[in-house]
């Protein structure tokens, strides 16, 4: 048997990436958005500006990231439908290429039944589009949130990389929101926070733990 000591040394401490130096440390990449730091609902966050409909994406360059947990408290809104898309990327290569998790806050409340099974969503850029996923594997790589998060609030996600398999968390939860296997070749690469179709997003709390 491998000691206990021996096995808490495989995985690395949490480290906290800060999501406020994006602007002033030239590590931080960003695509697609304006960014700016403010201090909104009780925390010092992020946030990516509204921009054209295309996706944002902010990730840290050199950054190694292969198996591991990444945890960030995000912020979006409820209003209006299709308005609001923030999530997770991880294993980026570029601001093309990368796997990601991210949420459409206006429907985690819907109660139209088809919008509220589609709250969280995985994505593969550039050959697993949400839209190719959707129709293709539908209900495979998008799921609803139970219990369901205020879309007007701070949310925490906790994503859990073991590949082949990720697993989402919300909140508290100890039930999974969604589990996939990756449909990436990529088995490491940087770690970034996402926004899609215009959409601004807010995020604090950056934190990634890495496994070997």
């Amino acid at each position: 048997m491998i000691p206990f000591m021996m096995l808490a040394c495989l995985v690395q401490a949490p480290e906290t990436l800060d999501v406020t130096a994006v602007g002033k440390d030239p590590r931080w990449q960003v695509a697609g958005r304006k960014t700016g730091v403010i201090d909104t609902n009780g925390k010092h966050a992020l946030r990516l500006v509204e921009a054209a409909p295309v996706v944002g994406l902010v990730w840290l360059k050199d950054y190694d990231f292969g198996n591991g947990t990444i945890e960030v408290d995000l912020l979006g809104r409820s209003q209006p439908v299709q308005g609001s898309f923030v999530g997770v990327a991880f294993h980026v290569a570029d601001a093309q290429t990368y796997e990601a998790v991210y949420f459409r806050p206006f429907n985690f409340r819907a109660t139209d039944s088809t919008r509220h099974s589609h709250a969280v969503q995985y994505v593969s850029h550039p050959a697993f589009p949400w839209q190719k996923l959707r129709s293709e594997h539908p209900g495979q790589y998008e799921k609803a949130l139970i219990p369901e998060p205020d879309g007007d609030q701070w949310f925490h996600v906790r994503v859990v990389v073991e590949r082949p398999q990720v697993s989402v968390f919300v909140n508290d939860a100890r039930t999974p929101a969604l589990v996939v296997n990756e449909l990436s070749d990529r088995a490491r690469g940087s770690v970034g926070l996402w926004v899609g179709d215009g959409s601004a997003g807010i995020f604090a709390n950056l934190r990634v733990t890495r496994k070997p």
